[in-house]
């Protein structure tokens, strides 16, 4: 999801280099980067916790995606919206399985 993000991303204007590209760069390698951190800590509890801070980056990846289809009308986009709903489904399934399992 990552590459893909990034390869999208470079579509855009030169003008949100700083921007709109920069911030959805960083919102997508989040997602991988707090559950690979979870993952690596003590107890689900802390797992739990980052993975809901990787959750709150799929849905800001979510909007930002949105905004990019909207304001630069990249047809790609549309892939990486379901990409990213799917990444946020397994997130939401997995955290509900924790939290029953502890």
């Amino acid at each position: 999801m990552v590459k893909r993000v990034y390869i999208l991303t470079n579509q855009l204007p030169d003008s949100e280099k700083y921007g709109l590209r920069s911030q959805v760069n960083r919102a997508s390698v989040s997602i991988p980067s707090n559950i690979a951190e979870g993952c690596g800590r003590c107890s689900d509890k802390d797992l739990q916790r980052f993975l809901s801070i990787s959750l709150g980056s799929a849905f800001e990846l979510e909007t930002q995606l949105l905004l990019m289809m909207e304001l630069y009308h990249i047809p790609e986009t549309d892939n990486a919206l379901a990409e990213v709903k799917e990444v946020q489904r397994m997130i939401s399934g997995y955290s509900k399985y924790l939290s029953v399992k502890t």
